[in-house]
């Protein structure tokens, strides 16, 4: 049997962690081998390979057609992202098998990965997954397979003008209970760009208006919301990614959030074009009211892959280090101050001397070179002084010269 003499079949990727999966970007070259170790010599057949990459989703859903009739309604869809074959080993135009001596044989492969690809992900309805199988026929047995997934990250670059924009909002709401209104709350949040990345912090500047007669919670997180689609039906899932909580808010007062600090955790990138699978995540402000519904104000958010540049933004030192103090933007003026005027920073004095020139003795041998001194004549030199008179006028004793001769 050649299984008795099969050692290893494996694939290898390059550029893979130890016992992880390799990581690549749209467009870029998958190069592997695929990995046959033989106790003793084989008679074997081809030895092809595959490719594939796809997005997957799946759910089922219970209805009723009556009173005592039920019914389970199945959703799914494919969209099919990657799909290369290749032949390592052909088998001899003859027909016969190949026989390869005992040891160690490796069989190198390339392929391109499509400009387009949806990020690798997995989720509770669905999934984005890539994979290589490799298939090694023998003759009179059975196919020996193996697989190595790989992952795909699609480029999210957040220093763009639609992810750098500014994003605010605004909402009240009117608390009652047992039909006898009890106030009013409102909050108004803003944060300074749409997009980040995993590992920096959102400073959040909210205000918020306790009118009730009871106190009020503030609270903010973020949330990730799965949609998956399926025969023009849509199921998703929402859950919260990280959160935080303010202090209490007494009745009739204001609390206000001077770049209150959210970090965000390790999580996947935004999945946003792909048709059957779609990853958001939002930024969640909401107050809790007793006696009545919470108080939600969303601003959307996109999780990226390329960070902020250090210069592309104007509030980047501020956005993008968690570990920055974010109390003293509260003391910032909203108007800049006018810069001093020269006479107030240096006195006239000083003035004077600042603008003499410098002593020869002071300067040694570098006034010696004819450039210095060009410039000394025409940095020192005062400007002629305007005036109608020519200071040059010509002689009446000059005889003018003919402009025929």
């Amino acid at each position: 049997m050649i299984f008795d003499r099969l050692k290893r079949f494996s694939i290898v990727l390059e550029g893979a962690e130890r016992d992880g999966p390799a990581a690549f970007s749209p467009g870029q070259a998958v190069s592997g081998r695929v990995v046959l170790e033989l106790a003793a010599a084989a008679r074997l057949g081809a030895l092809r390979l595959r490719a594939m990459g796809a997005a997957r989703v799946h759910w089922t859903e219970s209805r009723s057609a009556g009173s005592s009739t039920a019914y389970t309604q199945s959703y799914s869809d494919q969209v099919e992202f990657l799909s290369h074959r290749d032949t390592l080993m052909a088998p001899p135009d003859n027909g016969e098998a190949t026989v390869l001596q005992a040891g160690r044989h490796e069989f190198p492969f390339t392929f391109q990965l499509p400009e387009t690809l949806a990020t690798s992900f997995e989720g509770k309805h669905g999934s984005v997954r890539y994979w290589v199988k490799a298939k090694l026929h023998r003759p009179w047995s059975t196919v020996k397979k193996a697989k190595k997934e790989f992952t795909v990250i699609e480029p999210i670059d957040i220093n763009t003008p639609a992810l750098l924009a500014p994003q605010a909002g605004a909402k009240e709401k009117l608390a009652r209970a047992w039909y006898c209104n009890r106030g009013q709350v409102s909050v108004t949040a803003k944060i300074d760009r749409k997009g980040y990345t995993p590992g920096e912090v959102i400073p959040i500047f909210a205000e918020i208006d306790n009118c009730t007669s009871r106190a009020v919670v503030p609270k903010a997180a973020i949330i990730q919301t799965q949609t998956f689609i399926a025969r023009g039906t849509k199921k998703q899932k929402k859950s919260v990614v990280t959160s935080i909580t303010g202090d209490p808010i007494p009745a009739g007062k204001r609390e206000v959030w001077h770049g209150r600090a959210l970090k965000i955790p390790p999580v996947g990138p935004s999945i946003l074009q792909c048709r059957i699978i779609q990853v958001e995540y939002s930024l969640k402000v909401c107050v809790d009211i007793p006696g009545t519904s919470k108080l939600l104000l969303e601003l959307p958010l996109v999780i990226g892959t390329i960070p902020l540049h250090p210069f592309g933004s104007r509030t980047s030192s501020v956005s993008s280090q968690y570990s920055v103090n974010l109390d003293w933007l509260s003391t910032i003026p909203e108007q800049l101050e006018a810069p001093p005027e020269y006479s107030a920073v240096v006195s006239s004095p000083e003035a004077e001397q600042s603008l003499a020139p410098p002593c020869r003795s002071e300067l040694g041998d570098i006034l010696e070179g004819p450039f210095f001194a060009y410039i000394q004549e025409f940095r020192f030199r005062p400007p002629p002084l305007y005036s109608e008179v020519d200071p040059n006028p010509s002689s009446d004793n000059i005889r003018p010269r003919c402009m025929t001769c």
